[in-house]
């Protein structure tokens, strides 16, 4: 089994890091798209991303890993089975990969054929989007995507649910995942609709520092050379983190956020003329995730300070008379809003 890169392990990059650390604690947030250069860690830190999150509880033999405390979100047998008192294990969240090259069937799921030949049973076998349930699904060059695939996605990342019917099968099953993306933006641009699934937007840039370069390097090369060594060194750091993570998940339920900095958030979203309302739900959303992270109590300006460009960076209109970053005008605009 492949060896992930420890998270805690990875330098630099602070915004990516702080993304994907947000998002583990609230996924309602909406996923993060992290573009940039090629080869600046950007699908190293997603995949790094496992040794974040703790187990999940399921019901035991469920395909679809559901929630046994949730009947909503379970799929009919595990809505049958919870009534006989179904048992329960724990499962590694899910962190799964579409390849770019991925067929619909294997996206979301098909008739078994090998049962059909040889047994005569008509089964359905659950695809990448059954086993990305209550987890992430990471797509790298996702700006590459094909365009069946994007309309799948962006229906299934819409309604929560995965509904195949074909071959003569009708199954419904939960498919609520957190979507993360990464890709370089001069390889191709992505569709509007999958742009707005994202809750958070990273750009990652090569380091220029030379002493940050190095350290990079001289990481990467002690993990090539003896992974398993590599990542018991960095598994106390890696544990910390785990830990506060699990703290601010317990935590964001008494997160306070006050009216006055929800006037703010749609002032600072009112003012870089964002498209609908789900702007200012994800501001609002990553801000608490981020309070809980730091270990405060209530939201203030220096929470929307920290995750606003994160936010709003690709939420953004293009101006053909400003010609100015997003990152820029997002700045521009927390100056004129955000004055103490």
């Amino acid at each position: 089994m492949a060896q992930n890169f420890p998270f805690s392990a990875i330098v630099g990059q602070e915004d990516m890091i702080l993304a994907i650390q947000v998002v583990a604690v609230d996924p309602s947030i909406g996923g993060v798209l992290v573009l940039g250069d090629r080869g600046t860690g950007k699908s190293t830190a997603v995949r790094a991303l496992a040794d974040l999150l703790p187990p999940i509880k399921v019901v035991s033999g469920c395909p679809y890993g559901c929630d046994p405390a949730n009947p909503q979100a379970q799929c009919e047998a595990c809505r049958n089975r919870v009534g006989a008192k179904a048992k329960t294990e724990l499962r590694p969240v899910p962190v799964v990969d579409l390849p770019l090259g991925a067929t619909e069937d294997r996206v979301v799921g098909a008739l078994d054929l090998e049962k059909a030949l040889s047994q005569g049973i008509k089964e359905f076998a659950p695809g990448l989007l059954a086993r990305a349930n209550r987890g992430f699904l990471y797509i790298d060059e996702v700006n590459l995507l094909e365009d069946h695939i994007v309309d799948l996605l962006i229906d299934v990342a819409a309604s929560g649910e995965n509904l195949v019917e074909r071959e003569g099968l009708s199954v419904r099953h939960p498919a609520r995942f957190v979507l993360v993306g990464s890709g370089n933006p001069e390889e191709g641009e992505l569709r509007p609709q999958l742009l707005d699934r994202f809750g958070l937007s990273v750009e990652v840039k090569t380091p220029q520092d030379l002493s940050l370069r190095v350290q990079v390097v001289r990481r990467r090369d002690a993990f090539e050379r003896n992974p398993v060594a590599f990542r018991a060194e960095w598994d106390k750091a890696n544990q910390k983190l785990r830990q506060r993570i699990v703290r601010a998940q317990k935590a964001i339920g008494q997160i306070e956020v006050a009216d006055d900095v929800l006037l703010l958030c749609a002032a600072l979203c009112h003012n870089l003329g964002t498209d609908g309302l789900r702007a200012e739900l994800t501001l609002l959303r990553a801000t608490r995730a981020y309070a809980a992270l730091v270990g405060d109590k209530a939201v203030n300006r220096s929470h929307l300070r920290a995750m606003a460009p994160l936010v709003l960076r690709h939420r953004l209109r293009r101006n053909p008379l400003d010609d100015t970053g997003s990152g820029v005008r997002v700045q521009r605009a927390m100056d004129e809003v955000l004055v103490a």
